[in-house]
């Protein structure tokens, strides 16, 4: 049986070191869930370093980039753009929907709460999921920014208590990396720059929930 492995991470923010180090790792798909670089400044920078893995990259717009940049992007690299797409996996249905909720900021790339409920209303009934999205379910230690408020979506947050994916994964909130949580059937976790590697062969997910 082939081993399957997914390389998911976040918020890489022009960290071209980082990002050169999760290219290093050995996955079959790498998968970027937003905000590669801050407001959409250097993008092609990110795009040389992807490009070493070409067609097993897919990226996700963060709330620093818009979904025409990411298009752009996957286009001149070889690289596969996830945004409002899902793709099967080893049996797997993996959905990406890019942008965050509101923010105090004005990044480029924002949905409001209704926007995002509406295009996660396209993955539903899809079983097996994995839902990749920017944005963490808001209520959850996901989202806790630092002064231990909530910050994420409450569409994200409807979205998983509705269709319970088996995996989640999300990005967004840079306090909340690295930080996991079972809501209900589903294994969550905001990734971050250090990423999570997610083996299919092992459905205990080694190291998530």
């Amino acid at each position: 049986m082939k081993l399957v492995k997914l390389l998911i991470f976040s918020d890489i923010h022009s960290d071209a070191k980082a990002l050169d180090r999760l290219v290093k790792t050995e996955a079959d798909y790498y998968i970027c869930a937003g905000d590669l670089v801050n407001w959409g400044r250097g993008l092609d920078a990110m795009g040389e370093i992807l490009k070493q893995r070409g067609n097993r990259v897919y990226v996700i717009p963060g709330n620093h980039e818009t979904a025409g940049q990411i298009s752009d992007l996957c286009a001149k690299f070889g690289l596969n753009d996830l945004h409002e797409r899902s793709i099967e996996v080893d049996g797997f249905h993996v959905t990406g929907l890019g942008y965050s909720n509101p923010t105090p900021f004005d990044t480029p790339g924002e949905y409001s709460e209704e926007q995002l409920s509406e295009k996660l209303h396209a993955f539903d009934g899809l079983r097996p999921m994995i839902a990749i999205c920017h944005a963490p379910p808001r209520g959850t230690m996901l989202d806790r920014i630092t002064n231990l408020r909530h910050a994420g979506s409450t569409a994200v947050r409807e979205f998983l208590e509705r269709e319970q994916p088996r995996y989640f994964f999300c990005g967004h909130i840079h306090e909340a990396a690295g930080a996991a949580e079972k809501l209900g059937d589903t294994s969550a976790m905001n990734v971050g720059r250090k990423g999570y590697l997610l083996d299919l062969a092992d459905q205990n997910a080694k190291g998530l929930l």
